[in-house]
């Protein structure tokens, strides 16, 4: 007996502790007060949401659906193929492979729904509507490359017409006894332009380790201008074989500008034939309206008798 009303009084001490330690629900203004604690930080939840962008509560989830849609679609490889023409295009600012994946499924889904809706109000046929949605599907799934094509043919062309200038510069800053790099420095802070960045990126890849050769060849896996290529072999043979710099920059100074002279010969031959097509097609037809119209009328007044 004295055992068992021992273990009752210790049951009874336990409960009593926990009963000390538990907190009691809130009675009367406490739970009041902790009612309007939590409406308040509902409030504040419901404003943080509110204040959100529209991108940012209902383009990015769309965006990460359709980035899902975009990886099963396209190869493992495809993400190595954008990569490299994100840099050919000079990798544009907020463009990176999953915004083109996503992108490219969003273009693909929206502009068939609007040439279908814009079609509807139109009164077109199911025939002509659904032909027209398949080709917007297809050009909607190509468009980002489409524009990052764009970008890089016109980085391309800049390259070209720039990198004789930097070239120049480059070999009068080490004739005046800097070191390659810090003529790159040069070259990266006082001219703009792709050319000027790639430098700069070259300058950067050094400081973070890598070899001055190993920078150089990523700066020609960069591009896909022959110029930008010859002169990145020259100066990677010219450091393994210790040439002298300054006379190897000024060799490629002298071959780029008369590639960039025979480059511009070409886009001027090239003139004719590109202008012969809006040519035939409008400027022509015009003038013999013009020319030929008042002829014409007159002498369908002649055979009629007027």
């Amino acid at each position: 007996m004295l055992l068992l009303l021992a273990f009752v009084l210790f049951l009874a001490a336990i409960g009593a502790v926990g009963a000390a330690f538990v907190r009691e629900p809130p009675q009367g203004l406490a739970r009041a007060l902790e009612a309007l604690e939590r409406s308040g930080m509902a409030g504040q939840e419901l404003a943080e949401e509110a204040d959100r962008s529209f991108a940012d509560r209902v383009l990015a989830p769309f965006q990460h659906r359709a980035l899902t849609i975009g990886r099963r679609l396209t190869g493992a490889d495809k993400a190595e193929r954008i990569r490299r023409k994100l840099d050919l295009a000079g990798n544009p600012h907020g463009w990176t492979v999953d915004r083109v994946l996503s992108t490219k499924v969003l273009c693909a889904v929206v502009l068939p729904v609007l040439i279908i809706a814009y079609g509807a109000l139109l009164g077109g046929s199911i025939t002509t509507l659904v032909l027209v949605a398949l080709a917007a599907t297809l050009l909607g799934f190509v468009a980002p490359d489409l524009y990052l094509y764009n970008k890089a043919a016109h980085r391309a062309d800049q390259i070209k017409r720039t990198l004789a200038d930097a070239v120049d510069l480059l070999t009068i800053s080490v004739e005046a006894g800097l070191g390659f790099d810090a003529a790159l420095q040069q070259v990266a802070r006082h001219t703009s332009g792709p050319v000027a960045e790639e430098f700069a990126r070259v300058l950067r890849e050094m400081q973070l380790g890598k070899s001055r050769s190993e920078a150089l060849r990523s700066l020609a896996a960069r591009s896909n201008v022959d110029d930008l290529n010859t002169f990145v072999g020259s100066m990677v043979q010219a450091d393994a074989f210790g040439i002298p710099i300054a006379q190897v920059l000024r060799v490629q100074s002298g071959e780029i500008r008369v590639k960039r002279r025979q480059y511009a010969e070409e886009k001027a031959q090239k003139v004719p034939v590109k202008i012969m097509i809006p040519l035939i097609l409008f400027i022509l037809p015009c003038l013999f309206i013009v020319v030929m119209g008042p002829a014409v009328l007159n002498a369908i007044d002649a055979f009629n008798g007027q």
